[in-house]
């Protein structure tokens, strides 16, 4: 076993509480985050289906309409007000990546027949704040579109989807997260806006994460607002350094926070797929709030 991997299982040790209870009384403690089932990411016979649809919406922020992709849980209805998940692609990706490639409703769903998810609305937005921008332009010309975003994001995306569908509109209902860029662009907006999302995650966060010193302006209020934060990485992965340093950081600075390191993982959808598996099972539960055990 490599240092690096010691190293890991290490922090992972110390940063869940009840790990020291486990190792005292002898049990063999479960892991955590183990792979998902066969098939998790599989169509089902004779199950409820969601819908997945492509909306517009006017951007005040663009001076455009722009599109995004929504997907409403089986038996939606107006009578019931669901929370609300922002799932946000990588950098060659746009509002259809996650639909193409993920199978988010499709996990979903086996989730939600297993009993091991709560229904949610998932927004698919395109990252990029332009009119005319798309992931065959150079980097270089489409990086202010994604720092544009967050206030695109907050002023023109979020309001239209109060008050299109029937959605819980407070902090503790909202979550974001995504995969490469678009996990460096929730770790940057969600951790940048409290008071907007209580449940963050990033997975296999790009280098358009901020540095890991400037990602938190209060380490105490996060402490206190965050419900969940969930930083996860392929150990095989380019970019693992990035989500290295920012656990790091959250551990120094003691903010509870789940880390996942996922072995042998490279920087591919098998990654994002098992952790939208795990973040979904993890997001809007009371049981997933930040645990206590970090005392400020």
């Amino acid at each position: 076993m490599s240092y690096r991997i010691l190293a890991v299982a290490a922090c992972a040790f110390m940063a869940h509480p009840f790990a020291f209870m486990f190792a005292q009384s002898g049990e063999t403690k479960a892991e955590k985050f183990p792979n998902p089932p066969k098939d998790y990411d599989k169509k089902r016979d004779g199950i409820e289906r969601g819908k997945l649809e492509t909306v517009e919406y006017d951007s005040a922020t663009v001076g455009a309409k722009r599109k995004a992709r929504v997907y409403t849980p089986p038996g939606y209805s107006k009578d019931t007000k669901y929370p609300v998940l922002y799932l946000l692609h990588g950098i060659g990706g746009d509002e259809n990546e996650w639909a193409r490639s993920g199978a988010p409703d499709v996990i979903l769903e086996n989730l939600y027949t297993d009993k091991k998810a709560m229904p949610m609305i998932v927004v698919l937005p395109n990252g990029r704040a332009s009119k005319d921008l798309t992931a065959r332009d150079p980097i270089p010309k489409q990086s202010p579109a994604f720092a544009a975003f967050e206030k695109e994001l907050l002023t023109d995306l979020i309001p239209f989807i109060e008050k299109t569908y029937s959605v819980k509109a407070d902090r503790e209902s909202r979550a974001i997260a995504g995969l490469s860029m678009g996990g460096g662009q929730s770790l940057n907006f969600g951790l940048g806006n409290l008071d907007t999302f209580a449940w963050v995650g990033g997975f296999s966060s790009a280098p358009n994460t901020k540095r890991p010193a400037d990602l938190i302006k209060d380490h105490a209020e996060a402490s206190k607002k965050l419900k969940l934060l969930y930083v996860a990485c392929g150990d095989k992965d380019g970019l693992f350094r990035i989500s290295e340093g920012v656990h790091k950081m959250l551990d120094e600075n003691k903010v509870p926070h789940e880390y996942r390191v996922i072995p042998g993982g490279g920087h591919d959808f098998k990654v994002w797929k098992s952790d939208l598996y795990h973040f979904a099972q993890l997001v809007f539960r009371e049981s997933a709030s930040k645990k206590k055990g970090t005392e400020e």
